[in-house]
């Protein structure tokens, strides 16, 4: 019996997720002057220009944004196949700034532990927090969110997809069960 697409978060379900993640940090923040959005990259990156966005609206405040890649930093490349690296992109100091972490989907926590690794050759920031549209469980690491979107519990089977405008042309998050291949994350 084939499973079918589940759809998590709709279009304007993700906008609002993000509204109200973009409060939380701004909640949090004591000084939004020293607020930097990293975008773990493929999907972390248009997440964190779209917090950026928000934050704005929400406090007339522009939050500078930059992208990390974390290939070279990974430990699991022997499960998730190789990878084409991308640009790391941090066009500021991380002296004295609070770094908020961005990605679509936190599942082992292996890439956030790559990205704080990845984060420490740029500076040491005083804070780094960790924002996630979706958080699906099955830690291997003691690495929790600081703001999460969606806590949806999985199966270990089963892939959380994120799509995004930029990148995808629509908006949206499915849960899908995964291919015989092995497919998935």
């Amino acid at each position: 019996m084939a499973s079918e697409i589940i759809e998590i978060l709709s279009a304007e379900e993700l906008r609002r997720t993000l509204t109200r993640l973009a409060s939380q940090i701004v909640e949090k923040a004591n000084d939004l002057s020293q607020l930097v959005l990293l975008g773990i990259r493929t999907r972390g990156v248009p997440l964190a220009y779209a917090l950026a966005r928000q934050i704005e609206v929400l406090e007339q405040v522009q939050v500078p944004v930059g992208a990390l890649d974390i290939t070279f930093y990974r430990d699991d490349l022997d499960e998730i196949g190789v990878r084409t690296p991308d640009k790391t992109d941090i066009p500021f100091d991380l002296s004295g700034k609070t770094v908020v972490l961005v990605d679509d989907v936190i599942y082992k926590g292996r890439t956030i532990r790559a990205a704080l690794n990845a984060v420490n050759d740029y500076g040491r920031p005083p804070e780094i927090w960790l924002a996630v549209l979706v958080d699906r469980g099955h830690r291997e690491l003691p690495i929790h969110p600081d703001f999460t979107g969606k806590k949806l519990p999985t199966a270990k089977e089963e892939k959380v997809k994120v799509y995004l405008q930029d990148l995808d042309g629509r908006d949206g998050v499915e849960l899908i069960p995964r291919k015989p291949d092995g497919w998935g994350g």
